[in-house]
């Protein structure tokens, strides 16, 4: 774990950490989460240096708001400022707990609601032309491909794409390992099938099958989160997709277009992987062409 190295309250800064290892340690949480709580927590010593902030116990409403225009400014997602707040706030209740801070102020502070968090979801047509973007005739480009088949046709997160091994693939189905590695199978498209097979069989060849993982780097590695968040990122340029975009909106997308065409609230849960329902429901809030048929459909007096 990478350790702070503040400038004005070391002591503050231990205590940090050893929230950050009382969250691995004592609640389980995975790695992935641990390391985004210590980044959101970092950002959020930068903004109390820069106000001249030197105990927890003097933040309130305006060095929280502070630091939510930082995390906006520097281009963070709604959810990710969410998940910043709900660190923040998980921190708070820490040190209150420990008696390090006596301030209640920052656990009453208004976090945003999941359904005001409206995912960034790219239209049909931008999905198509996101999908045709890469060169499937070269290497890099027949493996993207398939990436991005995969990443909408079965909704998975990057992190999920990039553990996949080759045995993981069937023609209908997906098996996945998410969050706190719980296993799901998940239905897969056929065109999705097909890319992954054409990169596998024109691009991989003996010596790649050998690699259990699915896709690989051109070191041949398997592929990591930050290579594919790069390749979404050039693909959405190539396509003049003007929409802030990453791994995570093809999934958003995955789960508004299938509310959108009639799927169950429930399936969808399922399929994302999600534990509870309450998160999924946030893609109601996006889909109002849904909202729009099943009005019609079920209102006694449309």
């Amino acid at each position: 774990m990478i350790r702070f190295t503040p400038r004005l309250y070391s002591d503050g800064m231990i205590a940090v950490e050893d929230f950050l290892f009382y969250l691995s340690s004592e609640r389980g949480l995975s790695r992935n989460t641990i390391e985004a709580y210590q980044r959101d927590l970092r950002y959020f010593v930068e903004v109390l240096e820069n106000l001249a902030v030197t105990e927890f116990n003097e933040v309130g409403e305006g060095e929280i708001i502070a630091f939510l225009e930082f995390l906006k400014g520097k281009g963070h997602a709604s959810s990710s400022i969410y998940r910043a707040m709900v660190a923040l706030k998980s921190l708070f209740r820490f040190l209150r707990r420990e008696r390090l801070v006596t301030s209640e102020k920052p656990l009453y502070l208004d976090t945003p609601k999941m359904w005001q968090l409206i995912p960034e979801v790219l239209t049909e047509d931008e999905v198509q032309r996101l999908l045709a973007a890469p060169d499937i005739e070269e290497k890099i480009g027949a493996r993207d491909r398939a990436i991005l088949e995969v990443l909408y046709a079965s909704g998975l997160r990057a992190s999920e794409v990039c553990g996949l091994n080759i045995s993981d693939v069937d023609d209908a189905t997906v098996r996945v390992k998410g969050k706190g590695d719980k296993e799901r199978i998940v239905p897969i498209a056929a065109v999705a099938v097909a890319h992954i097979d054409r990169y596998l069989l024109h691009f991989r060849g003996a010596k790649g099958q050998r690699n259990e993982a699915l896709f690989i780097s051109s070191r041949g590695k398997r592929i990591d989160r930050v290579a594919i968040w790069n390749r979404v990122k050039l693909y959405a340029n190539q396509a003049e997709i003007v929409k802030s975009i990453s791994p995570h909106t093809l999934r958003h997308s995955f789960a508004t277009h299938l509310l959108e065409n009639g799927a169950d609230l429930r399936v969808i849960q399922e399929m994302l992987g999600h534990a509870s329902v309450a998160t999924t429901d946030r893609y109601t809030h996006v889909s109002q062409k849904h909202l729009v048929t099943a009005f019609s459909k079920f209102h006694p007096r449309p």
